[in-house]
């Protein structure tokens, strides 16, 4: 009974099969696929089909048992992805026997009016960065520069003891150019200033400072009396408050005190528009202000030199923690590796680049499945241990800063940044700095986007 269940089964699909390909290959194939206007939305919507198609196939291939027929279904599948390649090729505008990426241009800011940041003498204002890893705090740090140009303040880095140390990662004296010499301090330079006693007016409930936080703040000689939170009964109800009008945030905020902090804002949504776009909410005249310090870029340059040349892809694939914290999302973003191979091999097929280079978290089984998929024509690449015969990474080296963790993931995120193509994750903050970078720089292209972007995984396991 289940062998005759099965076999209709498998009729059913041939027979789907055989009558989708009978009606491409019995259409005016120039009318779906020349990049004609008038035909981008019928293309679009067999591109949609395609894709429907495949995740039916997919969940079929699943429940298969007989090998001969999970192999034709996997044949079917790979046939289903060339077709999507060929019509996705024609809807862009290039030759998808040819591969190609089309530049985009972010150049132009048009969101609100760009604020200017003119500090006051002597009132400043305290950088707290605490939730996540080092891209959480870069975004809490540009937020940070918005509100210190709202409020007419300083800014000031907070010690390495406490926080990242930005100073070894980003370009400080780049930002003093773009922005003026006057709106940002280091720690160091604070501490000349005398200033000890700090209020905390928290924009999150407790400014989002824990125990462990605080200690190393008032190790540091700082102080505060109280710590009371702006918005009490929004920060309690729900984590942060919901106010986007910056003249909310000034009209909170604003005080005679000279030490400001208002804790971590990396959840903040204040002019969410203004702030996201390219180049950032502040005026100024510089391509991107948050880039990589010198040493990096150059290390950076110096590995592409020696390992991956002009017309490479970078991969960003984040898979730790990720499994549980995608499926309790409302839509996965955690593939299979086959689906996931899936994807980048069409990818591959669009952007056409002679190496991969992948910065992964994942197992070394996974990887080897993950190239094992993809075959050995792109081979993927990854930053290797420092090697004293290898010269690409010696800056880094004889100054100490190999054994940074935060000084590698920059050095991660600036290679990503100088490839002809980039795949993220998605939901990935290091996967955002990224794109920020390469439309700021004006790398950014047709062929970047996220991991099986538009799909759904094709098997997703229950939440505990």
């Amino acid at each position: 009974m289940v062998g005759d269940w099965r076999k209709g089964y498998w009729y059913v699909i041939v027979g789907f099969l055989a009558l989708g390909l009978i009606l491409y290959l019995t259409s005016d194939i120039e009318h779906w696929l020349l990049p004609r206007d008038s035909h981008v939305q019928d293309s679009g919507r067999l591109t949609d089909l395609l894709r429907r198609q495949e995740q039916g196939l997919f969940e079929i291939w699943n429940a298969t048992r007989d090998s001969s027929h999970a192999d034709a279904l996997r044949s079917q599948i790979e046939l289903n992805h060339q077709i999507q390649q060929l019509v996705s090729g024609a809807r862009h505008g290039y030759d998808p026997g040819m591969g190609g990426c089309q530049g985009q241009n972010f150049s132009s800011r048009r969101h609100g009016k760009l604020v200017q940041w003119r500090p006051r003498e002597d009132r400043f204002l305290l950088v707290i960065c605490t939730s996540g890893q080092i891209s959480n705090h870069l975004i809490c740090l540009e937020k940070h520069m918005f509100f210190a140009a709202l409020l007419d303040r300083t800014l000031v880095l907070p010690d390495p003891s406490v926080d990242y140390s930005y100073e070894k990662t980003l370009d400080i004296a780049h930002i003093r150019s773009c922005l003026g010499e006057k709106t940002l301090l280091t720690f160091h330079e604070f501490l000349a200033k005398n200033k000890t006693d700090i209020r905390l007016l928290c924009y999150m409930s407790g400014c989002y400072l824990d125990e462990d936080h605080e200690k190393k703040i008032k190790a540091l000689g700082l102080s505060w009396s109280s710590k009371t939170d702006a918005w009490p009964e929004e920060a309690s109800l729900k984590g942060y408050p919901s106010h986007p009008r910056a003249s909310e945030f000034v009209a909170k905020f604003s005080c005679e005190d000279e030490v400001l902090g208002i804790g971590d804002v990396f959840y903040s949504d204040v002019e969410s528009q203004l702030v996201a776009q390219i180049g950032g909410p502040l005026q100024h005249s510089c391509k991107t202000i948050i880039r990589p310090n010198r040493l990096i870029l150059l290390t950076a340059q110096r590995f592409v030199q020696t390992f991956l040349g002009s017309n490479f892809m970078a991969l960003h694939f984040r898979r730790h923690g990720f499994l549980k914290f995608c499926n309790v999302k409302n839509e996965s973003c955690f593939f299979p590796i086959p689906q996931a191979a899936s994807c980048i091999s069409r990818k591959i097929q669009e952007a056409k680049p002679r190496v991969i280079y992948v910065s992964t978290d994942a197992a070394e089984s996974e990887i080897t499945l993950l190239q094992q998929l993809l075959g050995p024509d792109v081979p993927m690449i990854q930053r290797p241990q420092h090697d004293s015969r290898e010269k690409w990474d010696a800056i880094l080296q004889r100054k100490g800063l190999l054994a940074d963790n935060e000084v590698v993931a920059m050095l991660d995120k600036t290679i990503r940044a100088m490839a002809e193509s980039f795949i993220g994750t998605p939901g990935s903050t290091f996967t955002d700095d990224i794109v920020r970078l390469r439309k700021e720089w004006g790398s950014s292209n047709s062929c970047d986007g996220v991991l099986c972007q538009g799909q759904h995984p094709n098997f997703i396991a229950d939440t505990d």
